[in-house]
């Protein structure tokens, strides 16, 4: 059946389809770029997984499950303990420090909120590289520390260093989900756990606290997965001592040349900070 003016008329799904073109097309360059830049990489490292290494390095096409073998190994479980360490007493610390900051931030005037959160992200402003640097120049034997305290104590190339330099780069990531949730809550919600007798205590626990907790998780998340995956801190703050599992597969790929196994590394990593935004989402609907 066509119109009076011999168009076909436009249906129900006709219409749906031109609705989706627009979408389709700034989708478009998105998804070429994880495709092309994210999936098919991934894809390669899963491959790799199966493979042997070469003599000199690289990849032998002969299939073995030796690589999933050696994960087990107690030195690579005793790194990857490491590094949820370090990773988990980083983003304790994070939340300890972020969240009275975030509290304070939302209580200021609206014009120094502002300058505050400018403060808090400036850092992110310079390299990453130079601010790890930053930390050598501050913490060392000569340091700006050590002159302040009239002493000279080795700060450098420890586990403690590396927490610091990993609290620092990542505390950022922490303050802004938490200053996000807290800036969300009602005033009056507060107000009349006031006037109902409760205490400041009483009303941060009850109220402000439970109303939170998705800004906690998600700014623990974003400290912790990168946390768990750095490299560079460890090689330069805690001088190649504290090997976590970031610099385990740097060297596998780099310097050992062992591909299969620093793939199986790799999907060891992506497993783990899959679980953990599996809990993310689970404790998030929860809350």
């Amino acid at each position: 059946m066509k119109t009076q003016s011999g168009a076909p008329p436009t249906t129900p799904v006709n219409g749906r389809r031109r609705a989706l073109l627009p979408a389709f097309a700034f989708l478009t360059p998105g998804l070429l770029y994880l495709l092309v830049l994210l999936l098919v990489p991934l894809a390669l490292v899963l491959g790799y997984t199966v493979f042997r290494r070469g003599r000199f390095g690289g990849v032998v096409y002969e299939f073995t499950t030796e690589n999933f073998t050696r994960l087990a190994d107690s030195l690579y479980l005793t790194v990857v303990l490491d590094s949820l360490k370090i990773a988990a007493i980083t983003t304790v610390l994070a939340l300890l420090i972020g969240y009275p900051t975030a509290y304070l931030i939302a209580s200021l005037p609206k014009k120094w909120k502002t300058i505050a959160l400018v403060a808090i992200v400036l850092p992110f402003w310079t390299n990453f590289i130079i601010r790890a640097y930053a930390w050598i120049m501050l913490l060392s034997g000569p340091g700006i520390v050590n002159s302040l305290l009239g002493t000279e104590l080795e700060l450098l190339y420890k586990q403690g260093t590396v927490v610091v330099g990993l609290l620092y780069s990542y505390l950022p990531l922490m303050v802004l989900p938490l200053y996000a949730a807290i800036e969300r809550l009602d005033p009056q919600l507060r107000e009349a756990s006031a006037n109902l007798g409760a205490s400041a205590f009483t009303t941060f626990r009850k109220v402000t606290l439970p109303l939170t907790v998705p800004g906690v998780l998600t700014g623990s998340l974003f400290v912790f997965v990168p946390s768990f995956g750095n490299f560079v801190i460890p090689e330069i703050l805690g001088g190649g001592k504290s090997v976590m599992v970031g610099n385990l597969i740097r060297n596998e790929f780099l310097v050992a040349r062992d591909w299969p196994f620093g793939a199986v590394l790799t999907l060891a990593l992506i497993a783990v900070l899959v679980v953990l935004l599996m809990i993310q989402s689970w404790a998030a609907r929860r809350a």
